[in-house]
This record gives C-alpha cells, sequence and structure tokens, in this order.
C-alpha cells in the first residue's frame, strides 16, 4: 500500500483514505469544528467583493421585519382626512389616468375612507393608528418614511425586488449581499437568518426561497431558514446512536477529501460545500442554545407577549434579538397574511395584534442592553395599498399599490421621531422626499459602512449591484 495519499490515485482504499486523512488535515478540522477559537482568524471581507468598509459604520447587523402581502400605509402609519372626507365618492381621474393599477384595471374607481381612527402619539405628536398602540410608545425611537415608492405591483415580484433591486429572480438577497461584503461574527449560527410566521385564521401566499438566496454570490451566503415551531432547523440532529465527536470525525474526514479534491480541480463549489458542512455541524451545538431560552427572564417573555417556541412572530423577535446577541449579521422576520383585497376591516386588526407588542419589544430590550445604536430596523411590506376600494360590495378591502406606501426604521444612525416624506391629499402618490427600493438600500448599506456604489461583483460582463444602476440616494434626510 502507498505511504502517501494521492486524490488522483484511486487504487487507494477508501478506509485508509479516511483513516489517513483524519490523522492529518482532518483532525486539524476535527479540532476547529469542536474548538473553533482555535483555528479562527480575524473577519475580513472575502476576495471579490469591492473594499467593503469604507465608511464609518454605525450598524454592525439588521433585523428586516418583513409584513408580507403589503399592509395598507392608510389604516397603519399615513393618516388621510381628505380621504375620510372623499370616502364613497369616484376616485378623481387627475390622480389615475395612464397609471398602472393591479386588479382594478378597467374598473369604476372609487374611494375608501379609512376604516381606523389614528392618534398622537409620542413627544412630536406623531400620527399613526390606533390599532398599533404598542408602536405608540416608542414612536420617538422610530423614523417613519411615509414617501416610499416601489417599481412592482404583484407579490412575488414585488418581494423580489424589496429583497435584491431586482425582479428578476437569480440576483442575490439583501442579507447575501451583506454577508458576502462584511462576514459574520457568528460562530455557531449562519450570517444570515431567516424566520417566517403566519398570521392566525388564513391561508396567504407561499413565500419563495428565493427570496434569501445567494444568486450568483457563493452559495454559502444565502439565508438559513430557522423555524420557530417545531424542529428548528430539519435533519440537523445525528442519527440514532452518533456521537457528535463521530460526526465531527465525519465532517472533518469528508472536508480533507474535498479539500485535495479541490487542489486539483480548483471549483469554487468545492469551497463552499467545505465551508457548509463546517457551519451544520457547528449549528448542531449553536441552534439548540439559541432556542433554549430559559435564561430569559420573566419580564422579558412579558415584554415580548410571547409564549417561547410557538412560532409567532414574537417568539421569532424574541430569537432575532438573541441572534444579534450572537453576532448574526442579517435577520429577516417575515410575518405573512397582510394581504386585504378583502376583509380589511376584518384582518387587519389581527395582524397588528399579532405584531405590535413584539416589534416595540424588541426595540426596548436592544435599547436597554445597549445594542439599539448598532442593530437596523427596518418594518416594511412589499407595497402599499390603493386608495380606492377593491369592492363595492360586501367586505371591502385595497388593491396592490406601487405609487406610495409606509416603512420605519430605528437604531443604527436612523434619526428618532422623525416623520419623512408625504403623499398626497388622498394617499395615492408619495409626493414629497419621495424614496426608491434602490435608495432603501443604499441607505441600509450605508448604515453598515459600505458605499452602495462601490459594492459590486463581475456578473456576465457587468458591475452588479444591491442597488442596481438607475441613480440611488442615500436617504440623508434620515440620518443623524
Amino acid at each position: 500500500m502507498k505511504t502517501r495519499l494521492d486524490p488522483t490515485d484511486l487504487s487507494v482504499h477508501r478506509r485508509a483514505f479516511l483513516g489517513r486523512a483524519a490523522q492529518g488535515v482532518g483532525a486539524v478540522a476535527l479540532a476547529s469544528l469542536l474548538d473553533s477559537s482555535l483555528l479562527r482568524a480575524q473577519a475580513r471581507p472575502p476576495r471579490g467583493t469591492s473594499p467593503a468598509l469604507t465608511l464609518p459604520q454605525k450598524a454592525k447587523r439588521v433585523i428586516w421585519l418583513t409584513m408580507a402581502g403589503g399592509p395598507s400605509q392608510l389604516e397603519t402609519f399615513d393618516p388621510k382626512p381628505g380621504l375620510t372626507r372623499a370616502g364613497g365618492r369616484p376616485m378623481p381621474e387627475s390622480f389615475t389616468h395612464g397609471q398602472q393599477l393591479a386588479q382594478l384595471q378597467g374598473q369604476e374607481l372609487v374611494c375608501l375612507a379609512p376604516m381606523f381612527p389614528f392618534r398622537t402619539y409620542g413627544e412630536n405628536g406623531t400620527e399613526i393608528s390606533e390599532l398599533f398602540p404598542h408602536i405608540g410608545s416608542v414612536i420617538d425611537e422610530i423614523c417613519l418614511v411615509r414617501s416610499m415608492t416601489t417599481e412592482a405591483i404583484n407579490h412575488d415580484p414585488a418581494h423580489m425586488f424589496m429583497n435584491t433591486g431586482s425582479q428578476i429572480a437569480g440576483r442575490p438577497s439583501m442579507g447575501a449581499w451583506v454577508t458576502y461584503g462584511l462576514g459574520s461574527e457568528a460562530e455557531n449560527l449562519p450570517g444570515f437568518v431567516v424566520m417566517v410566521s403566519t398570521g392566525k385564521g388564513r391561508s396567504p401566499q407561499p413565500i419563495a426561497a428565493r427570496q434569501w438566496g445567494g444568486g450568483f454570490l457563493p452559495g454559502r451566503f444565502q439565508g438559513v431558514p430557522v423555524r420557530g415551531l417545531g424542529e428548528a432547523v430539519h435533519y440537523l440532529g445525528n442519527p440514532r446512536g452518533v456521537s457528535r465527536e463521530q460526526q465531527g470525525a465525519d465532517v472533518a474526514a469528508i472536508n480533507a477529501l474535498n479539500t485535495r479534491h479541490d487542489a486539483v480541480v480548483h471549483d469554487p463549489e468545492i469551497a463552499v460545500r467545505i465551508a457548509q458542512y463546517e457551519m451544520a455541524f457547528r449549528m448542531q451545538a449553536g441552534v439548540p442554545e439559541l432556542t433554549d431560552v430559559r435564561d430569559e427572564s420573566r419580564k422579558t417573555l412579558e415584554l415580548y407577549g410571547c409564549r417561547p417556541g410557538d412560532g409567532s412572530f414574537a417568539s421569532n423577535c424574541l430569537l432575532a434579538r438573541r441572534m444579534a446577541e450572537r453576532g448574526v449579521r442579517f435577520i429577516q422576520l417575515y410575518h405573512r397574511d397582510w394581504d386585504h383585497h378583502s376583509l380589511l376591516r376584518e384582518e387587519l386588526p389581527l395582524r397588528a395584534r399579532e405584531v405590535d407588542q413584539a416589534c416595540a419589544a424588541l426595540i426596548t430590550d436592544l435599547k436597554r442592553r445597549g445594542m439599539l445604536e448598532e442593530t437596523l430596523i427596518v418594518w416594511t411590506g412589499e407595497f402599499g395599498r390603493t386608495p380606492m376600494s377593491q369592492s363595492n360590495k360586501g367586505p371591502v378591502g385595497r388593491d396592490h399599490h406601487n405609487k406610495s406606501m409606509s416603512m420605519w426604521l430605528a437604531g443604527a444612525g436612523i434619526k428618532p421621531g422623525l416623520v419623512y416624506g408625504a403623499t398626497d391629499e388622498l394617499g395615492y402618490a408619495a409626493v414629497e422626499n419621495v424614496c426608491t427600493v434602490h435608495d432603501l438600500h443604499a441607505t441600509m448599506l450605508h448604515q453598515l459602512g459600505i458605499d452602495h456604489d462601490a459594492f459590486s461583483v463581475k456578473f456576465q460582463g457587468l458591475d452588479a449591484k444591491l442597488t442596481g444602476v438607475e441613480g440611488a440616494k442615500v436617504i440623508q434626510g434620515i440620518l443623524v
């Protein structure tokens, strides 16, 4: 039998190869898997990106709260007394002539008055819907943007645009861009984690995994779904009778084989495979520790209003804070069932109750732990809703709309207590300090210390960027 291991020589028996690999490269790899501090190097941007940290870094991480389905800004964060007065009347054609509509195209357009009162909150008397009293209690920590717009008008393309800056599938998501540029500080968790919760009582549209995909970036930067109910990550645990040490030895041996093979074929996907094996092994320790909230006080659980492990948005917000503490770079929480073409009056209060307290708790909890100043929180849907009624009879709702939507941000150098931008008197279109999704992405990267215009990757001969080529701008007016 040969004394040297040669991956190109198939005469080496598999058992001998694995055994010797475990004594050499495999032993080192196993040691690093069991104790990552032994080989842990200072995190730095991966090769192939533009220089990432070129600006002062205000945010170390992002928590992105996605209200999937398109919340109505007219019942949440954009009060319109003019629309109240116009309720039941025909929508003036001057607003809609030649405009893109979704399911209302070609129909009679009738103004729908806002269905819930607005109240003033905070030192500046900011008006938001009475459905969000908890968010109202922290409104002085929030920057409310009432002039956001988007390009897409249907759910899946709108999610794609909000997540990737493009309506075309196959582009990297925000979280993938951020972790590609900055890496992650988490040892036993992925740098980009996604959690999904669903409102009770309905069956909303599914959310495709491509919304957190890596696109043309290396696969290890794509988002990793973590479930808040039941088994947190599918197939993560060891088979019965296999110890952690045995599993670590297997991973080390497989990675030793992959490393030797990569030295011959130079396939970048092999490096991804190695990294994913190692991360999966570390997650076997990191995920159970993350989801075990027995160390959380009763006061904290009451603050979020959650029952840990029930899969609710509130429980996921608590886990998001725990991920932030453990160095996860990008955390995205989806809460579904905001698509109210009908039953808006009946369903919106339910969705609001499911997220209101938890959103406020997340801000409060991060602030009291000294983490809000370096955590960027973003709350948004994929588009807004029309000031016109979807139906003139029965339980009414609002159609998709891309010319106006409301969202808010908090923490990480965002100006607190500010209302930015405005829509016209009926809430149809943003007219003051108009913002685009690309502007939002540019601002997010800016707070993370990244010049969005310089942060690019060569793809199909072009300099691909999260913020596209349409001339995105940082929204300076919302920054401290």
